[in-house]
């Protein structure tokens, strides 16, 4: 790690936060001349690389200058006064739970703009595109970095319209429906929440995030805190999403193109669990400890419903989308994080954040794969993609000619690679030991075990085994998948595919890279969050 002065640290925060803001705006400008490129939109997809490489870089110097030493420790803080009437203030910082949901942002934004300079989206104007997501980037980072109840609910508001605009315009069959129902189902929630704020911050008499936290819910009685959880989390239940307030992810992420699946996936559910654990926890205990068991119980069913729905979409003859079967699973894999969450205890708070970066990763890796397939063969149909016909020509591109065939339809003997990293995905996301997807689970599983003090412990153990039993249908409906997509197929001659091009192997490698990394090496990512945790549950005291 290097040492930084708090000033440059400070500058650091700010920039990755606005930053892309400022360059959203520029998008929207004409490209000055010489930088044009050779089509109208190369100049704009660049400028587009250009910005979120920057915040990129700005990210992860931030993350060098941390004090590693004192994670639970507000760092590269900025407090201005805003609003002084309501005593609203821009308070940015950040500690060991949002750094690394910062730089997952950072990342997972950046790997999308690249993917999307060589893979431009079809649709209308790439300077659109390119705004919208810079904006959504923008707002993204703003909630994991702001300090400020009521900035919280205007950075979590902000990433609603790009989101609603890049599947309306840019997305697939249905995305006129999918993106009012992602707006419609979210702003209601939000609005919810937005109540639960004002009467949290009006009853206290602060909206300082790190003031509530540390005065640990001693300034609201426990009516206005149950009050306050519930109509706060409904808000964010219905962003990360909780079942059975997730009807609007899968038709989302099914009509979504490519970038938008994976930064929904990757950074938009995390706003949801980031908020039980910044907001919640800390400055709401006895009201979150009323609603404990119940977001454990729907946590549970959660798991048991995706895993069901995946199952029911892989099987063959079901004409599933293999979009929709990893949209489904992202209800499952949230399922785990609010469980934990719901333990109430370092284990299980812990093991929901290491879940969420992990989930951000794999899940990331999965819908740009599902993305590149599709490009290749037209569908994301498993039926099609399992046992395509064999007067079926997928598109093809670069080497793989046409009149190119192969005996067998597995994209194993297709194309390799892709097959590869398709069975990696599919083994990290069912959580594979070894991988980033084994230790969040397996830690929010623990975390039931000895739940929270007054919790009802037969209750969490009964959850424990749900949840247990739910890594085994995550295991059989991913291995089917692998079995049919990669292994399967009849024995007749296929199109050849194009394998993993330059471009895709840029933005796939580093989510491949840390996804080991992190399953090998698990205490770079607890080692930042334990103290955290601590100190917050806590309540700011120790």
């Amino acid at each position: 790690m290097i040492d930084i002065n708090e000033s440059v640290m400070q500058f650091l925060l700010a920039f990755v936060v606005v930053g892309p803001l400022l360059g959203a705006a520029a998008a929207l400008l004409p490209a000055p001349p010489g930088l044009k490129g050779t089509s109208p939109g190369q100049a704009v997809l660049r400028h587009g690389v250009t910005v979120t490489g920057a915040v990129l870089i700005a990210a992860i110097v931030l993350a060098l200058g941390f004090d590693h030493d004192h994670p639970s420790k507000m760092q590269a803080t900025t407090d201005i006064s805003w609003i002084p009437a309501l005593d609203v203030r821009i308070h940015l910082g950040t500690d060991g739970i949002s750094l690394p949901l910062l730089v997952l942002t950072a990342l997972l934004t950046f790997l999308c703009a690249l993917y999307s300079y060589s893979k431009p989206p079809s649709g209308p104007s790439p300077k659109a595109f390119v705004a919208l997501l810079l904006l959504l980037e923008s707002g993204t980072l703003a909630t994991f970095a702001v300090l400020d109840l009521l900035l919280f609910f205007l950075a979590f508001e902000m990433v609603l319209i790009p989101m609603y605009f890049l599947i309306a315009r840019w997305g697939g069959e249905g995305r006129t429906r999918a993106a009012w129902k992602f707006i419609l189902f979210t702003l209601l929630g939000s609005v919810v929440m937005l109540l639960g704020l004002l009467l949290t911050g009006i009853k206290a008499g602060t909206f300082d995030m790190v003031a509530l936290a540390t005065d640990n819910g001693r300034s609201l009685t426990t009516s206005v805190q149950v009050i306050a959880v519930l109509a706060i989390g409904i808000g964010l239940a219905v962003k990360t999403p909780m079942w059975p307030l997730h009807s609007w992810l899968p038709d989302a992420h099914t009509a979504a193109p490519t970038v938008g699946s994976v930064l929904l996936a990757g950074v938009l559910l995390k706003m949801g669990t980031y908020g039980f654990v910044r907001i919640l926890l800390p400055i709401a205990p006895h009201g979150f400890h009323t609603f404990a068991p119940y977001l454990g119980a729907f946590a549970v069913v959660g798991i048991i419903y995706g895993s069901l729905a995946c199952l029911a979409l892989a099987r063959q003859g079901a004409k599933g989308d293999l979009k929709r079967l990893i949209a489904y699973s992202s209800v499952g894999h949230m399922g785990f994080v609010l469980l934990g969450i719901a333990t109430m205890t370092p284990t299980g708070v812990n093991g929901a954040l290491f879940a969420n970066i992990a989930h951000g990763l794999i899940t990331g890796l999965l819908f740009f794969l599902v993305g590149a397939l599709k490009d290749r063969t037209g569908s994301t149909d498993l039926d099609t993609l399992a046992l395509p016909s064999p007067d079926h020509h997928p598109s093809t591109s670069g080497s793989a000619a046409p009149n190119r065939l192969q005996t067998g339809a597995a994209l194993y003997g297709r194309a390799p690679r892709l097959g590869g990293l398709l069975a990696f995905g599919a083994v990290a996301s069912l959580g594979l030991p070894g991988l980033a997807g084994f230790w969040g689970e397996m830690l929010a599983l623990f975390g039931a075990f000895r739940p929270g003090a007054d919790l009802s412990r037969p209750a969490f153990l009964t959850f424990m085994a749900i949840g247990a039993f739910g890594t085994l249908l995550t295991a059989a409906y991913m291995l089917i998948v692998v079995r049919r997509v990669c292994m399967g197929g009849a024995e007749q001659e296929v199109p050849k595919l194009a394998d993993v091009h330059g471009y895709e192997f840029a933005a796939w490698t580093p989510l491949v890279t840390l996804t080991v990394l992190a399953g090998l090496w698990p205490r770079a990512l607890l080692g930042l969050t334990d103290p955290a945790v601590q100190q917050l549950l806590a309540g700011g005291t120790r």
